[in-house]
């Protein structure tokens, strides 16, 4: 794909789901590594999980605003709301937009499916009609590997039929990557959907697998392993979702004309995935070596004991791949934390 050149230096970047898992360690990287500029960041702190938990990278993200030469702003407010979304654009002109502002999950979607609409739909149609209105230079959003659904073929490639969604959740997610190509194709602008593949990492998303299994450990209780241990997880650590975030952000696709003089939508989708799945029994074993390692568990810790091998959940698929090559091949990216690297920084 050809791109064209960003330097945020000197830019205004909005970040909406700042204080979320992925969201904050974005923006503090940027705080880092910018120069100058402005990075707004966005969320309304909701109680999907413990808000305490958003407060603390909120937290974490002042820390790293007090030592950067880039303003910072947190407003406080959802992406649902389209007054608040349009004065946003309209009072800061943010350059470059990164939504990850999103609902999560995909077996709380099938207790509260309106939740999904209201921000993953309505939501992101509030933020295409913002950029549609005050033209950005890119616009990067969440996209997930659950699109992939009922895929049998692994690894996933964006090149793959994704219609067969098997949870709400994944089919808002697809629907956000048909109304940014449609917004591209319209409106010339320049979008970039990212497929995660099952972010973990330090301060974490509680509702994820390996946050809640740790917990539990801790709590002296037994995890469940769905599909009696018959899962594959690309597990992707933070900083390298976040590293390619960056690049990204930092190359939009170009605009330009087809062969027919018409104008090819200046859109893209990848994948951002570990690219090595990992069993789910493995992973756990790694989990608990490391607990013990750090003392959170005793020593003579009985690993049998503390597991019940379950039936698939509903919405759960059993392997997750990805096929992050074509990120590598125009970004000069591909993610490298192997898991015992990444679950020693989240057991710390």
């Amino acid at each position: 794909m050809s791109k064209v050149e960003i330097d945020l230096n000197g830019k205004t970047v909005l970040v909406t789901g700042s204080p979320g898992f992925i969201g904050a360690n974005l923006v503090m990287k940027l705080l880092k590594e910018m120069t100058s500029g402005t990075v707004i960041s966005l969320d309304d702190m909701n109680g999907y999980y413990d808000p305490k938990l958003k407060e603390y990278r909120l937290r974490l993200i002042g820390n790293t605003a007090e030592y950067s030469p880039v303003k910072h702003i947190f407003i406080r407010g959802s992406i649902a709301d389209k007054t608040l979304i349009d004065r946003v654009f309209s009072d800061h002109k943010p350059s470059v937009v990164v939504n990850l502002a999103a609902q999560a999950g995909v077996r709380y979607s099938i207790d509260r499916p309106d939740v999904y609409i209201e921000s993953n739909v309505i939501g992101f149609y509030n933020i295409l009609e913002a950029c549609r209105n005050n033209p950005v230079e890119h616009l990067v959003y969440a996209s997930s590997s659950s699109v992939y659904g009922g895929n049998k073929k692994v690894p996933f490639s964006t090149d793959d039929k994704v219609d067969t969604p098997v949870s709400l959740y994944a089919a808002t997610k697809k629907s956000d990557e048909l109304l940014s190509h449609a917004y591209s194709k319209l409106y010339s602008i320049p979008s970039t959907g990212l497929r995660f593949f099952t972010v973990y990492g330090p301060a974490g998303r509680p509702d994820m697998f390996y946050y809640s299994a740790a917990n539990t450990l801790a709590e002296g209780g037994a995890i469940r392993i769905f599909n009696y241990g018959n899962c594959k997880r690309d597990f992707t650590y933070i900083d390298d979702i976040v590293e390619g975030v960056v690049r990204v952000m930092k190359g939009s696709p170009e605009k330009k004309n087809g062969e027919s003089g018409i104008q090819v939508p200046p859109y893209a989708v990848y994948n951002i995935g570990g690219g090595a799945p990992e069993n789910l029994l493995d992973f756990v074993s790694v989990l608990q070596d490391e607990l013990v390692r750090a003392g959170v568990l005793p020593a003579d810790y009985d690993f049998e004991a503390h597991r019940e091998l379950v039936g698939m959940q509903p919405g759960d698929v059993p392997t997750t791949f990805a096929d992050s090559t074509p990120l590598e091949r125009d970004y000069g990216f591909k993610p490298g934390t192997n898991i015992r690297d990444g679950l020693k920084a989240f057991v710390n």
